[in-house]
């Protein structure tokens, strides 16, 4: 590691949440550095994710679990820069999920996809401001977005009436139903 990314995984390692205390309790007790018990994990949960049982559980979980607290977490602040941030995550979390929708029965059984799948979702959600959700929401998905914008509002609310008018469908012919029902348990009395 270079300089820099060592002290910041260093600061990282010292910032005060629920993980940090669990290394620190693992540091005093066993004397070894809270960053070598850090990689020993990163280690494990790498090679894990190669060849364990649940290797997409547990890939899902790092990749839904820790960003679903942190929004949470976001949105209780009062800063608002951090719901930017979370919000740019789950749209490329979401876009993610549904282009791996299409491609995971493929690409499951490839060695190291579910490596490589957790090594993207962290990138996604790196606390720095180049982070993988920043460069790709801001260099492909908004563009993007930007140029079809007209488009994807038509058939957004296109859907939004075809839904409306089938739940109105939906609702009459449950009301008919109820009422024909009623109607032949009065007869049968």
């Amino acid at each position: 590691m270079t300089a820099s990314m060592r002290q910041r995984f260093d600061q990282f390692l010292h910032q005060k949440n629920c993980m940090t205390s669990l290394l620190e309790k693992i540091e005093t007790k066993t004397g070894v550095n809270r960053s070598y018990i850090a990689i020993a994990i990163i280690g494990v949960l790498a090679v894990y994710l190669v060849i364990g049982y649940g290797a997409s559980l547990l890939c899902n979980l790092i990749g839904f679990a820790y960003p679903a607290y942190i929004s949470i977490k976001a949105i209780e602040s009062p800063n608002k820069d951090d719901d930017t941030q979370w919000l740019t995550y789950w749209v490329v979390y979401g876009i993610f999920s549904i282009a791996e929708f299409f491609s995971d029965i493929f690409l499951s059984w490839f060695p190291f996809y579910y490596m490589l799948k957790c090594g993207f979702l962290l990138w996604c959600m790196a606390p720095s401001p180049s982070n993988g959700a920043e460069l790709l929401y801001h260099r492909i998905i908004r563009p993007l977005f930007l140029k079809h914008e007209a488009q994807l509002d038509s058939v957004v609310k296109d859907l939004k009436d075809k839904a409306a008018e089938t739940a109105d469908v939906i609702t009459k012919e449950a009301k008919k139903a109820t009422v024909n029902l009623l109607g032949d348990e009065k007869k049968g009395i």
